[in-house]
């Protein structure tokens, strides 16, 4: 390796880095919590049965975990514009990652919710507790358990598929890598670069993921749970 093409790559790792932390980080952020946060509307919606919105749910899931990330991304960017709608490049790639994020983790979601058995829901109500106050006390809490690995390997994902809004001009770490790539004419040594980058970013939440996984705050809200089932005082 010539003397040139590493300076380059320690000139370029603080730029390809730079537009992680500015971009990609708050889009992967933004777009996993508006997703988790409607992906269980969506759930709710189909576990409740309500009549006509449980088609539409199930409809949106399969086209949106249907049809590829990446034309959903040209849609809403550059299809959007032909029937009027022009939507900037960043909030876009928000709205696509979003509404895909919701389709997968709605059925997390939901088949976690559907894990909880049916006796806890039942002690709920003989205890006195209304349905929206058995989903939050008692439901919610032991679906998180069993949706948090799938969920949380979702935001993994999403981190590394946020590539794709380079395609629309977001200017995010892979766009960096290939502008600077561009210019000197390295792209070997500069995509490396930008995949270990992304590679040291999931590194880090796979070790978050994992203490998390450790914490015993699953364990204080099992026995939350059980105490509210007893009727004793928290």
């Amino acid at each position: 390796m010539s003397e040139r093409l590493i300076e380059l790559l320690v000139s370029s790792f603080g730029k390809i880095f730079l537009s992680c932390l500015e971009v990609t980080i708050p889009l992967t952020i933004i777009s996993f919590v508006l997703g988790t946060l409607f992906a269980l509307l969506l759930a709710i919606v189909q576990i409740m049965e309500i009549k006509g919105l449980k088609q539409i749910v199930r409809i949106y899931v399969w086209i949106f975990r249907g049809t590829p990330l990446l034309v959903q991304l040209f849609i809403i960017f550059y299809g959007m514009p032909s029937i009027g709608l022009t939507i900037p490049a960043f909030p876009a790639a928000i709205i696509a990652f979003s509404l895909n994020v919701a389709a997968y983790n709605s059925e997390v979601i939901r088949s976690a919710i559907l894990s909880v058995p049916k006796g806890q829901i039942e002690a709920g109500y003989m205890a006195g507790l209304k349905y929206s106050q058995i989903m939050i006390r008692i439901v919610l809490p032991q679906a998180a358990k069993v949706a948090f690995p799938n969920l949380f390997n979702s935001v993994i994902g999403l981190t590394k598929d946020t590539s794709l809004a380079s395609s629309i001009t977001v200017i995010e770490l892979f766009k960096t890598a290939q502008q600077i790539a561009g210019r000197y004419f390295e792209p070997f040594a500069l995509y490396c670069e930008a995949a270990l980058v992304y590679l040291l970013i999931s590194s880090l939440l796979s070790l978050l993921q994992s203490y998390l996984e450790k914490k015993a705050v699953w364990k204080k809200s099992d026995k939350k749970i059980k105490i509210k089932l007893t009727g004793e005082k928290i």
